[in-house]
């Protein structure tokens, strides 16, 4: 009795040896396959068979001593499984093949994180992957970081041709988890932005000029701006001007504003754009160039041309 229960346990022993054995190495969470992901193909008792091989760009998948290509793009590994076991029996290779498919690596979910964050990212979505994951693998915020995040992925249209869909989630929201819906699911494909917060150049004639930073455009105006630069230096014009960018154009759109008549209270205050210059000359009746302006704020870089960037 004794030498048959040993003999029982060492087979026991044995067969679960033979079992880590044929064990693929990495075995990620199953999703579907696609380009130039590494997969691992175990062939039962066929060693030159079993083997880690990477999917083509084109989707397909290539075995030894297997005639045809197998197509592996967008199947799960249990459909590979049988896809390859088809090929198998199909070509008379083997008779009855037993195929095992794990994913070693992914390289077809790539999720990139880019704009005002700590440390820009590019990295595969191997598992249940959330916005906020991305977001502190990315380092979290950077300072500059705006109000809003912009998620883009590329979904099907109706046509079947591939179209970019771009959501909007407010930081707000997604932060202080008021909507659990801002919390996007990712499963790779998705590039996230943060886009750096909006400033306004004040410069000419003022106490203070500087890029200020601008939370809400909506109600961004000269008096707000004015105000944040500590009010108008002597010998002030009354006459101010706007510089604004139009569109994507290079070219300037220079906008007159009767300051004195805003100040008075007898003209409506004036609504301000990101990236906008307010230029407030003084009363001698000469005024900077355009490209002196654009200098002197820097659009985009004021740190870099010695201004102060002040926050609201």
């Amino acid at each position: 009795m004794r030498i048959l229960f040993s003999f029982f346990l060492a087979l026991g022993l044995g067969l679960a040896a033979a079992d880590r054995v044929q064990e693929p190495g990495a075995n990620l969470p199953a999703q579907t396959i696609g380009p130039n992901d590494l997969v691992s193909v175990a062939v039962y008792a066929s060693p030159e068979l079993t083997r880690t091989v990477r999917v083509g760009a084109d989707g397909m998948l290539r075995l030894p001593m297997v005639k045809q290509r197998i197509k592996a793009d967008g199947l799960l590994p249990v459909d590979l499984e049988a896809a390859i076991a088809g090929a198998l029996s199909g070509e008379q290779i083997l008779v009855d093949p037993v195929v095992t498919v794990t994913i070693a690596e992914y390289h077809s979910r790539p999720i990139s994180v880019a704009g005002a964050v700590k440390n820009p990212v590019t990295f595969q979505a191997a598992g249940p992957v959330t916005l906020l994951d991305a977001l502190t693998r990315a380092g979290g915020f950077s300072p500059d970081a705006g109000p809003e995040i912009l998620v883009s992925r590329v979904q099907p249209g109706e046509d079947g041709s591939p179209t970019a869909l771009v959501q909007r989630i407010p930081v707000k929201s997604l932060i202080d988890a008021a909507d659990p819906d801002a919390n996007l699911r990712l499963t790779g494909g998705e590039e996230i932005r943060v886009p750096e917060i909006g400033k306004v150049y004040v410069v000419g004639t003022v106490r203070k000029p500087g890029a200020y930073t601008v939370q809400n455009t909506s109600e961004t105006t000269v008096l707000q701006m004015l105000a944040l630069a500590e009010g108008l230096a002597p010998f002030a014009a009354k006459q101010a001007f706007i510089y604004r960018q139009e569109g994507l154009a290079s070219s300037k759109q220079e906008i007159a504003i009767e300051l004195s008549k805003i100040l008075a209270r007898k003209a409506p205050d004036v609504p301000l754009q990101p990236n906008d210059i307010l230029y407030i000359p003084d009363n001698s009746g000469r005024r900077i160039t355009v490209g002196a302006l654009e200098k002197i704020a820097g659009f985009g870089s004021a740190t870099a041309s010695g201004l102060l960037i002040w926050r609201r």
